[in-house]
């Protein structure tokens, strides 16, 4: 029986196949976007068919509902068997690989009859691509360092999209009569980029009913076990849920536990171990002078984790920090940050509206970013040369800059609005504007877009070019990371901090679930180097606004305060930055 998640692959198959026969981009884009929609479904679309609900459905019409029905119902699509006798399926697959796209696979297919990433590796380790039409032998070793990169993507599932549904699950449980209390552990509360599978306890004396709503969701693909406290099940999006019921006493000791990770808890047991305890899910019990459990004697339940934390002599650790990086020693001396949280922040520096690709005018950004409580923003739309993103030419980014000074006016007094632009580093290492036009910004973002496969040397210097420029205040999503489907660029992440902390320019955390950028290792180091974060949206719409808390988590994955962003600062201190930057 196909899945929502089956019939949403198919339609992604077909449109990257539609896209290599060469297709016009509306009707690729037809099929990504109902694949997209299946994708996100929170009900079988078997259902939905039976209600005659499918063109109902965001991106579905009467023809694409037609081909989901021919695919509940016989399993097949005469459509994708016709496409596939045309176009070989592990074209597909040789598009996934990054650098590669619908043209190079079709050149690779007609010139040398490749349909495989096998086949396509060992022609180009052979060095058979090097001699075709817009390649050579950087290309060739480039395809060579992504098809190896490929081979390492794991099929863990982005935040992103776990975040929210295990949400949804959590408070589908806690609605259950009978439940007490409920959280979201594991990966996820630790805030990775990633997940594995979905941990949710829920804390109640009778399990079974909550057991039974588990497995009974309209959402559910397949039960994988259903037991008297814990049960697991596969979602209609592919993505596994295990569910545990315990009482309410043992609370702290079990989302500890299943908050993980592995590494923080062994430390933790270790501690136990030197105190006279063994620490598990349950409780403390204690030991002998060889490390064995006294059976006969009581255990320590602990109801939260801060009882837990209190028994090892250790201030409560937020989850975020439990990597065993450094947090259990922090923590015995007293010196765990003050991690900056979701009310800290006052502005949002890098957004986008109608001027380029956004969805929205100025001031309906402005009045949606007002809603959500922020105290200034910074309209940065694209700049000349990103094409796709509808960059603005000079003269256009003057005329929105008179725009964006009178819906600053008239909302003063209840939001700040400021211009900018989220400026391209070329490819061949020039900033898009000149500075006499980046010196009538009030904030500059400079970000990388294009040739992300340039050699280490390459990259990274248009990354240090605009660090050295004194218009530039913010270097956007710095390693251009989009996650699952491309690595960060192979930059000298230590060169770029040493200029980043010589220019005092400012590095983003993308909230973007797909960006997440900086991550949190290397937000750590700018921190401890000195050099200022920011924590932006890069909102296209108003709903990714609300994306915000994914940078929070990042930043306290991070170790970051908030005394180190400057978009938790007063709109004061933060234009009294950019003066002393030279504006």
């Amino acid at each position: 029986m196909l899945t929502n998640r089956d019939i949403a692959d198919r339609f992604e198959k077909i449109a990257v196949m539609l896209e290599i026969k060469g297709e016009i981009i509306h009707r690729v884009l037809s099929y990504r976007r109902a694949g997209e929609s299946i994708r996100e479904l929170p009900r079988d679309l078997r259902a939905i068919a039976a209600e005659g609900g499918l063109t109902d459905l965001p991106n579905i019409g009467d023809t694409l509902a037609a081909k989901i029905t021919e695919l509940l119902e016989t399993g097949k699509l005469e459509f994708y068997e016709r496409l596939s006798a045309e176009i070989p399926p592990g074209l597909v697959d040789i598009v996934a690989i990054n650098g590669v796209g619908p043209k190079k696979a079709r050149l690779f297919w007609k010139e040398l009859g490749i349909v495989t990433i096998e086949g396509l590796e060992a022609a180009a380790r052979a060095g058979k691509l090097r001699d075709l039409e817009k390649m050579g032998e950087k290309s060739e070793k480039k395809i060579i360092e992504a098809i190896e990169a490929l081979s390492r993507r794991t099929g863990r599932t982005p935040l992103g999209k776990a975040l929210p549904a295990a949400q949804a699950i959590l408070q589908r449980l806690l609605a259950v009569p009978g439940a007490l209390e409920g959280a979201i552990g594991g990966s996820i509360r630790r805030g990775r980029p990633t997940i594995g599978d979905v941990d949710i306890l829920i804390a109640s004396d009778h399990a079974a009913p909550i057991m039974d709503a588990l497995v009974s969701m309209e959402n559910v693909a397949r039960v994988l076990g259903h037991g008297p406290t814990k049960s697991s099940v596969e979602l209609l999006s592919g993505l596994q849920v295990d569910v545990r019921v315990l009482e309410k006493a043992r609370w702290g000791t079990a989302l500890c536990y299943f908050t993980g990770s592995q590494a923080h808890n062994v430390r933790l047991r270790n501690l136990a171990l030197k105190r006279g305890f063994s620490l598990n899910e349950h409780a403390f019990s204690p030991v002998d002078e060889n490390g064995s459990i006294v059976e006969d004697a009581p255990k320590t339940l602990c109801a939260t984790e801060e009882e837990v934390y209190a028994l090892l002599g250790l201030p409560f650790i937020p989850p975020e920090l439990r990597e065993d990086a450094g947090e259990i020693e922090a923590a015995q001396a007293s010196k765990l940050p003050a991690l900056i949280t979701m009310n800290d922040l006052r502005g949002d520096l890098h957004m986008h509206t109608t001027w380029s690709d956004g969805t929205l005018s100025v001031r309906e950004m402005a009045e949606a970013a007002y809603a959500r409580g922020r105290e200034y923003i910074v309209i940065t739309d694209h700049s000349r040369s990103l094409g796709i993103g509808n960059g603005l030419s000079i003269e256009r980014l003057l005329e929105q800059q008179e725009e964006v000074r009178r819906v600053d006016a008239e909302m003063k007094g209840r939001i700040r609005v400021f211009h900018g632009t989220e400026m391209d580093m070329n490819a061949d290492g020039s900033l898009d504007y000149p500075d006499e036009v980046l010196e009538k910004l009030d904030f500059v973002v400079a970000s990388l877009h294009v040739s992300l496969r340039q050699d280490r040397t390459t990259i990274t210097r248009r990354v240090l070019n605009a660090l050295q420029n004194p218009h530039v205040d913010l270097i956007g999503h710095p390693t251009a990371q989009y996650i699952p489907d491309r690595e960060p660029a192979d930059l000298d992440m230590d060169a770029i901090f040493e200029a980043a902390k010589v220019s005092g320019t400012a590095l983003e955390i993308n909230s973007n679930p797909r960006r997440l950028d900086l991550e949190a290792p290397y937000a750590r180091r700018a921190v401890e180097m000195g050099i200022p974060i920011a924590i932006d949206s890069d909102a296209h719409a108003p709903e990714q606004m609300d994306l915000l808390p994914y940078g929070i988590l990042t930043a306290r994955r991070g170790w970051v305060e908030a005394r180190s962003v400057i978009n938790t600062w007063p709109v004061e201190q933060f234009m009294a930055w950019t003066r002393a930057r030279g504006r």
